[in-house]
């Protein structure tokens, strides 16, 4: 990829054992990411068992890492490459009206990643820093297209490497770790199909279905309808980015209706149709949600934002939600800080939080014995935390 085409793109992503990590802000303060927190709603959703199915790899990557693989980029190219430091650093800056992070997630591709290892350390410290938040089971998206076709790393050799990762986590950390295959929308459609031949041909367990992602303006769901339905045919899970960046309700119906799919990511504009909404709440469809999504930080005034966004409103309407992290590194934010602002900015009770732990583990993409019993468990620690930190 040029930086030209670069740029244009970025305008248009078990009890865990206690470890380091690179700071990370709640909301609205600072943490490490560990304990001990100042107020004891912050001590309980911290220590709360969590799911996290709504997470990008890409938008996962430390600052430290990213400004390491920017160093050897530039001492690479002789000293010239088409990223700075200094516009590293500011893809870590996140201002009242935040930029989408999209430029920084084709960075990666273009330039910063070059090898196997790399996305072995991506896929390792992203699942480092979720258990040190008490997740236990971590769904996340990669882009195969993007690594293939701009990193130069092909579909088999990357697998290799992010699944070795999933399996040193999980021995390391006690957290399991999945992988959805995701359709990036501003790439030909004839790209999504041949990722999901990739997919479907290097077959591995790790690997639970496929998404979509990136930028949904002027790339809606039915364009992907072949490589959607052929995911069915081979018995892969499948979800969808809709209504994302104030995209209209109908590119949800879509993603439910024609790509049949099994959940929906972010889904914020279907509050513009109750009657599709109360069809969604119907079927019992798991809507993931992103409390940092940077278009309503950017597009709602900073008085209204918390009131008018639609998070808010979703519940209302029957349909059941779950707060995730989304590209936890670049949004400033950590699973705690996540679940934090579901009751600081939105409004939701504890109670409320009850039902979204639960949605949670309904969507995720787990074996249903295993369903069963964490559900028994998840409850009574809430029960056990709840009584403990009395938020």
């Amino acid at each position: 990829m040029t930086k030209r085409s670069f740029e244009r793109m970025g305008r248009g992503a078990r009890g865990p054992r206690q470890c380091s990590m690179q700071p990370m802000s709640e909301s609205p303060a600072r943490s490490t990411g560990a304990p001990p927190y100042d107020s004891p709603l912050l001590q309980f959703l911290h220590a709360l068992p969590k799911v996290e199915i709504h997470c990008h790899l890409l938008g996962t990557v430390r600052e430290g890492t990213f400004l390491e693989w920017t160093r050897r980029a530039i001492a690479k190219a002789g000293g010239v490459a088409p990223l700075t430091e200094d516009e590293a650093r500011a893809f870590y800056v996140r201002g009242e009206k935040p930029v989408g992070v999209l430029k920084a997630l084709r960075a990666l591709d273009a330039f910063l990643i070059t090898q196997p290892d790399d996305l072995h350390r991506l896929v390792y410290e992203y699942l480092q820093d979720a258990a040190a938040h008490q997740v236990r089971h971590a769904e996340f998206f990669w882009n195969p297209t993007g690594t293939a076709q701009e990193s130069g790393i092909a579909y088999p050799r990357a697998l290799e490497a992010i699944v070795r990762a999933i399996h040193d986590a999980s021995t390391d950390f006690g957290i399991q770790g999945w992988l959805i295959a995701a359709i990036d929308r501003q790439a030909p459609p004839q790209a999504a199909n041949e990722m999901v031949e990739w997919v479907v041909a290097h077959r591995r367990e790790e690997v639970l279905g496929i998404g979509i992602d990136y930028n949904e303006v002027d790339h809606p769901p039915e364009w992907f309808a072949q490589a959607y339905a052929d995911a069915r045919r081979a018995g892969l899970k499948t979800t969808a980015h809709a209504g994302e960046f104030g995209m209209p309700w109908v590119n949800v119906k879509t993603a439910v209706e024609q790509l049949q799919v099994d959940r929906i990511d972010h889904g914020y504009t279907i509050t513009d149709a109750p009657d599709f909404a109360a069809r969604c709440a119907e079927r019992g469809i798991i809507f993931t949600v992103v409390p940092t999504n940077s278009y309503y930080l950017r597009t709602l005034p900073k008085e209204r934002w918390a009131l008018d966004h639609p998070i808010r409103r979703m519940p209302g309407l029957g349909l059941r939600i779950h707060p995730n992290t989304d590209d936890p590194t670049l949004h400033k934010v950590t699973p705690t800080g996540a679940w934090h602002m579901m009751v600081k900015d939105f409004g939701f009770s504890i109670d409320d939080l009850r039902g979204f732990m639960r949605n949670g583990l309904d969507g995720a993409w787990m074996d249903p014995g295993q369903r069963r019993q964490w559900q028994a468990e998840f409850d009574a620690e809430f029960d056990r935390l709840r009584a403990l930190h009395q938020p």
